[in-house]
């Protein structure tokens, strides 16, 4: 065999090879366009402008879980804690519409953006204190996050003692009405979970893409030692991944209890499950340090 022959023999088995290694890549996709055509050919209405939004914000609760989960799995760790966030952010909206916060002989209640806000610290703390966990104490984040789990669960549960919130419509002359917005309002004709999603993914992908912080985040999950020894703070980082899938988990919470105008201490069950499945479907390793952050689709 000439050598002409041999260097083109050569380049069309390395054309293949990425032509193969692509194609895995975009298997997700590849199977979603499948799932499309054949609905599309089975209804005609699938493909309809309202079919589509009502199916795009019914999937902004498994996408914006992930989204925070993506970065916790990245650095090759884990949070099981997620679902009980959601249920527990949901509980302390309720408590803050209905019953407000006692302040010496009065109670102050606060607008949907107070709400909103205290909800999504609420779930950032949760996420501190496994990253605490984690990173001071040497615990395994399976375990860490799994007690986190029952837990925070338990804690839901004990706000209202096992009951609901429920008609969180809010009232006029407290100045609490609009929490409905969050999971129904619409801008430009997105609904307000879909727009959150959008905004958290951009974010998200920004910050493993571009910044130090990413290259971080994936160092660690790479080689934590190596990544360590390289003048990595590797706690640090570990905290606001951990940080930062609480306060995802806690934007769902919120947005169940508005679409659903209820607050149930049990919302968010086997939640952190869908979204580890919708993490690794979407390319992100479990053992961390390979992945996309745009893998929460």
């Amino acid at each position: 065999m000439t050598p002409v022959h041999t260097k083109h023999n050569r380049h069309s088995a390395y054309v293949t090879s990425r032509f193969a290694v692509n194609l895995l890549k975009l298997r997700i996709f590849i199977a979603l366009f499948a799932i499309v055509v054949v609905f599309s050919l089975a209804t005609e209405n699938f493909l309809s402008t309202g079919n589509i939004l009502t199916m795009a914000k019914h999937v902004t609760v498994v996408a914006i879980l992930s989204i925070g989960v993506t970065l916790v799995i990245l650095t090759g760790g884990i949070d099981l804690s997620v679902g009980s966030i959601v249920g527990i952010s949901g509980m302390a909206a309720g408590y803050l519409l209905l019953e407000g916060v006692k302040i010496g002989h009065h109670v102050v209640f606060f607008n949907p953006w107070g709400v909103t806000i205290i909800a999504c610290l609420l779930g950032a703390l949760i996420g501190a204190i496994n990253g605490y966990l984690i990173t001071m104490l040497n615990v395994a984040p399976f375990i860490a996050t799994l007690g986190m789990l029952y837990v925070v669960r338990g804690a839901a549960l004990l706000v209202n003692n096992g009951s609901t919130y429920a008609d969180l419509e809010g009232n006029p002359a407290l100045g609490n009405t609009g929490f409905e917005f969050i999971g129904n309002g619409t801008i430009l004709g997105l609904s307000m979970p879909v727009w959150i999603m959008i905004v958290l993914a951009i974010i998200t992908i920004f910050i493993a893409k571009k910044t130090p912080l990413g290259r971080r985040i994936y160092a660690i999950g790479g080689n934590e030692q190596a990544a360590r020894f390289s003048g990595i703070r590797t706690n640090r980082v570990k905290l606001f991944v951990y940080m930062f899938s609480g306060f995802c988990a806690a934007l769902v919470g919120l947005v169940i209890t508005a679409q659903l105008q209820t607050a149930h201490p049990l919302t968010g069950q086997t939640y952190e499950l869908n979204a580890i499945a919708a993490v690794v479907l979407g390319g992100t390793a479990l053992m961390g340090g390979r992945g996309t952050a745009c893998s929460a689709r």
